[in-house]
């Protein structure tokens, strides 16, 4: 990394600047008055993402995960983890990578965060790429949408989830050693997992935190055939003329191949993580740091019928021997800093956050190395929280990225490149009564540079957005409505793509000339919020100027199939909801119905179909009894069959699935302990998510039975 981007990193604590959910004073107070006796694993926590706007209603699609619901959805990635939440899929590219899906947006247009950092991976260059955040060790996960990524990122235009785990310590417990733990097992998969963190207090204001996790999955079990039926049929068809030929070898492979079922070949991952952070906390602010270690192996299944040569077409290995399945090896190692200063006036807090990774990962052939990616970062932002001033409050802020990318090998699609972004936002609230007004503005500058391929150039952006919303005196409803301005610069993968890559099978085609994408946005949203009631429903569309998406062109070069980024104008809209009331109480439990929907239609204009790798409409709800001791809770999704795709994209057929949980608490709520117990998918329905790159050829896990305990003390 260059003197001049170490210097570019470091202005920006210079800048009039925090972390938005960096713990205030007021936010410490109220975990410390709950009387709970878990300091860091209380289900009520609140650890507010913005605790300068309490109520932010340019927030509305806030979702939380946090306590036994996240432990009764830990999966190997993060994507895999959020899939009950209203408007959240996932790409399912295999059971070791795997990214959220907002909106039907992916990629680029949704930031992963670590404590609001980006996770300074490759995981946005490429579906096959594993997310380096291990949800074993999070304690929260948000999921924002709408306008509220503006605080970070123009480019995140479908969302954020932003993963708060505890390596930079926020409290100083009570108890000379607090101990956390979770372990499991999943039938599906053969799935262990363990996970450890402990919290020492070296003085009343000083805290040190240690934790580490593993987890060792198998080859995942699918019920049904391995293949969707359209691409078996296609397979079977392909078999019958190898046979025609006399070429019997080959039709019996795809004989085989067409007739797997039980378990999707080379998808066994095995993860471990490591961490080591120390705080200083008072009354006048807090700093901290953390180190992190990430290593992870796992499979990439093979699309069906794919392969090619590195050399002239037809060229056989050296040695006539195939290539191996394709496995990726990843490690990180990553450190952290975060602090905030309290002040008095006009703002009552300087909160600042930085992260630094050095990652590397390998993708295998088989023993063979194939390539190697490597991503040295830097992300920093800080922020100036404002005092409130009759109903007048907000922050301004500013935040740095660099970043170095290289691929070495014969299938580096992306060529070396380096990233250096820089930006100033500031968001405002004014509370007016029964009226609230929010707006919020950021300018990014991004400069995007390739020597190998002589490619130099400069993208500035402004985003904004503006929220209106009203509440009639004491009721628990709210109606509001936010619109929306935002613009991005086209990834270093969109913009320089060139190449073959064996972990997607696909040949990978960019444009160098592509322009800042734009869109405009709007949403119309509800909510009831009582003791008994929750309730809120949104509408949301865009309509986008320049959109950049990938799409299959039926081409081929190297003997894979050909994916080409393009751009055009396009229009996204959808809808939303979710409710959860206690509609009963008896024996001291309380009876409780939930129930989540969400729907997304995007289209290409002018006549251009539509977007590939849209979610369609879905449909979950369940009912749970809830007490001190005891949770037992079963939910039905039903997702409908997706028609509407692109050109040579597949349909997928929709499911139904039956989930069942249950929780023990043995010493009550505050006692910690909880057992957990969980089937999933319990009639073995064969399934299949619209969104992923791999859904012809890897199903959802069939019936999967989970147990687990967690443990804080």
């Amino acid at each position: 990394m260059s003197h001049r981007k170490l210097l570019l990193s470091a202005a920006i604590f210079a800048l009039p600047a925090s972390p938005a959910w960096a713990q205030n004073t007021d936010s410490v107070e109220q975990r410390s008055e709950s009387g709970l006796s878990d300091d860091f694993h209380d289900d009520n926590m609140i650890v507010v993402t913005a605790p300068y706007v309490d109520q932010l209603d340019i927030l509305a699609g806030t979702s939380v995960l946090t306590g036994d619901e996240l432990a009764e959805d830990l999966r190997t990635q993060i994507g895999d983890s959020l899939t009950g939440l209203a408007g959240v899929s996932s790409t399912s590219f295999a059971p070791g990578a795997s990214r959220p899906v907002l909106r039907g947006f992916q990629g680029p247009r949704v930031r992963v965060l670590t404590d609001g950092i980006g996770s300074l991976d490759a995981s946005n260059t490429s579906v096959d790429h594993a997310v380096t955040i291990d949800p074993l060790t999070a304690q929260r996960i948000e999921v924002l949408r709408g306008p509220a990524v503006l605080l970070f990122g123009g480019d995140a235009i479908g969302g954020a989830v932003n993963v708060i785990d505890k390596r930079i310590p926020r409290d100083v417990p009570e108890e000379a050693l607090h101990l956390d733990a979770i372990g499991g097992y999943g039938s599906a998969a053969d799935d262990w997992s363990i996970a450890g963190s402990v919290d020492v207090p070296l003085t009343s204001k000083l805290v040190v935190h240690a934790d580490g996790s593993y987890r060792d999955t198998d080859d995942v079990r699918v019920p049904g055939f391995v293949l969707a039926p359209a691409l078996r049929a296609e397979v079977l068809a392909a078999a019958a003329e190898e046979t025609e030929e006399g070429h019997l070898d080959e039709a019996d492979e795809l004989t085989e191949t067409a007739n797997l079922r039980g378990r999707v070949p080379n998808t066994a991952s095995r993860t471990e993580t490591a961490g080591a952070g120390i705080a200083f906390i008072d009354d006048g602010g807090n700093l901290g740091v953390s180190v992190s270690y990430y290593n992870t192996d796992y499979g990439v299944p093979a699309r069906p019928g794919s392969g090619h040569a590195h050399g002239e077409e037809g060229e056989e290995e050296e040695g006539g021997e195939e290539e191996g399945p394709v496995t990726i090896g990843m490690e990180q190692i990553r450190a952290d800093l975060r602090g905030a200063v309290n002040m008095n006036g006009f703002f009552e807090s300087l909160n600042f956050r930085a992260g630094y990774s050095d990652y590397e990962h390998t993708e295998f052939e088989g023993d063979e190395i194939g390539t190697v990616f490597s991503v040295s970062g830097i992300e920093a932002r800080a922020e100036l929280v404002q005092a409130d001033h009759d109903g007048w409050r907000g922050v301004i802020g500013s935040q740095v990225l660099v970043r170095d990318f290289n691929a070495i090998g014969a299938e580096a699609f992306v060529p070396k490149n380096s990233l250096e972004s820089w930006a100033f936002f500031t968001l405002q609230e004014v509370d007016l009564g029964n009226w609230e007004l929010e707006g919020a503005l950021r300018f990014d500058q991004t400069s995007i540079s390739a020597n190998t391929v002589n490619f130099d150039r400069n993208f500035n952006t402004v985003s904004g957005a503006f929220g209106l919303a009203y509440a009639p005196d004491d009721s628990a409803f709210k109606i509001g409505v936010n619109i929306s301005r935002a613009e991005r610069a086209p990834s270093a993968e969109e913009l320089l793509s060139n190449g073959p890559h064996i972990a997607t099978q696909a040949f990978e085609i960019g444009n160098p000339n592509f322009t800042t994408e734009k869109s405009w946005g709007g949403e119309l949203y509800a909510r009831w919020d009582s003791d008994d009631v929750q309730l809120s429903a949104t509408i949301y569309g865009n309509l986008f100027d320049d959109y950049i998406f990938e799409a299959e062109t039926a081409a081929e070069e190297d003997g894979l199939p050909v994916f080409q980024f393009f751009q055009r104008d396009a229009t996204y809209y959808g809808v939303e909801a979710s409710a959860s009331a206690v509609f009963a109480r008896a024996g001291g439990f309380d009876f409780i119905a939930n129930g989540v929907a969400d729907y997304v239609r995007a289209k290409i204009d002018n006549g251009g179909g539509s977007v590939p790798r849209i979610p369609p409409l879905r449909l979950l709800g369940g009912l749970k009894a809830h007490s001190d001791n005891f949770d037992l809770g079963a939910e039905v999704e039903w997702t409908d069959s997706q028609n509407k795709v692109a050109a040579f994209e597949t349909t997928s057929d929709g499911f139904t699935m039956v989930n069942a949980s249950a929780a023990w608490r043995p010493f009550g709520k505050e006692g910690g302990v909880t057992l957990l117990a969980s089937a999933n998918n319990i009639f073995d329905v064969n399934a299949r998510r619209h969104a992923s790159f791999t859904k012809d050829y890897v199903p959802l896990t069939g019936r999967d039975i989970r147990v687990s305990a967690k443990f804080s003390f």
